[in-house]
C-alpha cells in the first residue's frame, strides 16, 4: 500500500504528530483563503466590468448628443444656403405688409413681386430666423425649407376664397385690386 509523505516522515521519525496536525491545518486553511480570495476577485471583476458598461453608456449618450447638434448644425446651414442662392433681389417702392408671429412687418418690393406674393407665387423667409431681416424666395425653395425644420419662419399669402359664404353682409361689396393693408 502507498503511504502518504507524511506518515512516511512520521514512520521514520523525522517529524511528530503535533506537527503534521499542524501542517494539516494550515493546508486546509490556505485552501479556505484561496476560495475566498476567488470571491473577491470575482466581485472586483464584476464590479470593473459594470463600470465600464456605464461608461460605454455615457460615452454613447455623449456621442449622440453631438451627433445630434451636429445634423442641426448642419441644417441650419442648409436653410442659409437655400435662402442665400435663392433670394430673389428686388428694389421697389411699394410696401408689403405681412404678419410675422404677432407682429405686422413690411417689405419694400416692386409691383410684380407684390402681385405674386400676394397670390402664394413667392415667400417670404428670415435668412437669420431673427425676423429682423427678410429675403423673398421662390414656393419651391420653402417647401424645401419646411421639409428641413418646421419651426423655420416662412410667410405664404393664403389665395383668398372666391366662395361667398350665404349669411355673408358684405357679399355686395366688391374689394378692389388696388386695395393695399
Amino acid at each position: 500500500m502507498a503511504k502518504t509523505l507524511q506518515e512516511q516522515l512520521l514512520a521514520m521519525g523525522l517529524t511528530d504528530k503535533k506537527k503534521a496536525k499542524q501542517a494539516e491545518k494550515q493546508k486546509k486553511k490556505n485552501v479556505k483563503e484561496a476560495r475566498k480570495g476567488a470571491d473577491i476577485v470575482d466581485e472586483a471583476k464584476a464590479l470593473a466590468d459594470k463600470a465600464k458598461q456605464e461608461k460605454i453608456a455615457r460615452d454613447k449618450a455623449l456621442n449622440d448628443e453631438k451627433k445630434a447638434a451636429a445634423e442641426a448644425k448642419a441644417v441650419i446651414a442648409q436653410i442659409k444656403q437655400l435662402i442665400q442662392m435663392n433670394t430673389i433681389s428686388v428694389e421697389g417702392d411699394l410696401a408689403y405688409n405681412f404678419t410675422a408671429g404677432t407682429k405686422i412687418k413690411k417689405v419694400y418690393v416692386n409691383e410684380d413681386i407684390q402681385d405674386r406674393l400676394s397670390r402664394g407665387k413667392l415667400a417670404i423667409t428670415s435668412p437669420n430666423q431673427d425676423n429682423k431681416t427678410f429675403a423673398i424666395i421662390p414656393l419651391g425653395v420653402a417647401e424645401k425649407i419646411r421639409q428641413r425644420d418646421q419651426e423655420c419662419f416662412i410667410y405664404i399669402a393664403e389665395n383668398a376664397s372666391k366662395e361667398i359664404e350665404e349669411d355673408d353682409p358684405y357679399a355686395d361689396y366688391q374689394i378692389p385690386d388696388d386695395l393695399m393693408w
